[in-house]
């Protein structure tokens, strides 16, 4: 099913930006662990909207749990069932766009799709909206995974043009984040804020990309040929609304070498087998090498954006000048950290399972 993933834990969302609620359903979670709340509520936080840099739609994403857990709060082995209540939504912004659809947006897709019982409010079932279930379950996952010596941590990558400092490809170390931003450097930080700034000001928005890293990964996970680990990984991360480009390790900058250049020269550390480079960013042939995975993802401009754009009205099948209302993000990479991270802690812990 389209709104499903994982082989042995299996995950689905469901419910649409302006529905009464949105939810995550999770099944082969392992039982007995203890799920620590103030660290998914503030997992959460980081994805909430109505903060600085981003859409002022505020909504508290609470989570609330329906089954799974027993009176203790431990995971229990029962399907995980989990929703967030929508409370602030405007479905009057979007009631022109069934006839005249964004630029580059999903409207005029989902009504070739759907045809005309589609739910155009808020961007319906195709809106960043549902990535929140995806953060409950990749905070539970993060959680279990962090207890059995696997850690995972993003940051932005780059904003327009702006590059932050790149992970360490070798080291097991996953550098902290600014305080108010998920940079390594502070004054690129500062820098991307102010790219972001000025394309909000100019109604307009801009794109960027997130780097991850995950250490703790034992070798042999992961299965060839289209169970490959830079498989599971791709697939889950283009379920992640705005998403167009994927690379892991030295990612596209493989094609400009030799194979001299680019080859990782096997070592011995503390008894185990290393590589003295991480071009392949911990990934041989779909399979885990032991050493650190680290990947980029690339995510486009936010398509809904106050500047008038050319479209089409539909209704009379001409051209029309579109200019869009509602509250929307000038760069939706501010708020998809921790949805990358939520996202490699599903497909990673999917696959040790």
């Amino acid at each position: 099913m389209s709104s499903s993933y994982g082989n042995n834990l299996k995950v689905q969302v469901f419910g649409q930006s302006h529905s009464p609620a949105i939810g995550v359903v999770i099944d082969g979670f392992p039982s007995g662990m203890k799920v620590d709340m103030e660290f998914l509520s503030s997992f959460m936080v980081r994805r909430a909207p109505g903060q600085n840099l981003s859409t002022p739609r505020k909504e508290a994403d609470d989570v609330e749990f329906l089954s799974g857990l027993n009176e203790n709060g431990e995971t229990c082995g029962a399907p995980i069932c989990a929703i967030i209540k929508n409370t602030n939504v405007r479905s009057k912004d979007y009631s022109n766009l069934a006839i005249t659809p964004r630029p580059s947006h999903s409207d005029y897709t989902s009504l070739i799709k759907y045809g005309e019982s589609r739910d155009i409010r808020g961007g319906g079932q195709f809106s960043g909206r549902l990535t929140a279930p995806l953060c409950i379950a990749g905070a539970l996952c993060l959680q279990y995974l962090k207890t059995n010596g696997v850690k995972i941590g993003a940051h932005i990558s780059s904003v327009l043009n702006v590059l932050d400092d790149a992970y360490d490809l070798v080291s097991d170390e996953i550098p902290d984040n600014v305080s108010d931003f998920s940079c390594i450097n502070e004054e690129k930080a500062s820098q991307m804020k102010a790219v972001i700034e000025s394309a909000r000001m100019a109604c307009d928005s801009v794109g960027g990309t997130i780097e991850c890293k995950i250490t703790g990964v034992r070798e042999g996970i992961g299965d060839p040929m289209f169970d490959g680990v830079e498989n599971r990984l791709a697939q889950i991360m283009f379920g992640i609304p705005a998403v167009k480009g994927f690379e892991v390790g030295a990612g596209f900058d493989v094609a400009k070498r030799y194979g001299s250049e680019n080859n990782d020269p096997l070592c011995v550390v503390d008894g185990k087998v290393k590589t003295v480079t991480n071009n392949a960013g911990g990934i041989n042939g779909g399979i885990t090498n032991s050493m650190p995975i680290v990947f980029k993802v690339a995510f486009k401009p936010t398509p809904s954006i106050a500047k008038s754009q050319q479209s089409v009205n539909l209704s009379e099948m001409k051209e029309a000048t579109l200019e869009i209302k509602g509250r929307h993000d000038p760069c939706i990479v501010v708020r998809a950290v921790p949805v990358v991270e939520a996202c490699a802690a599903i497909a990673i812990l999917d696959m040790m399972l």
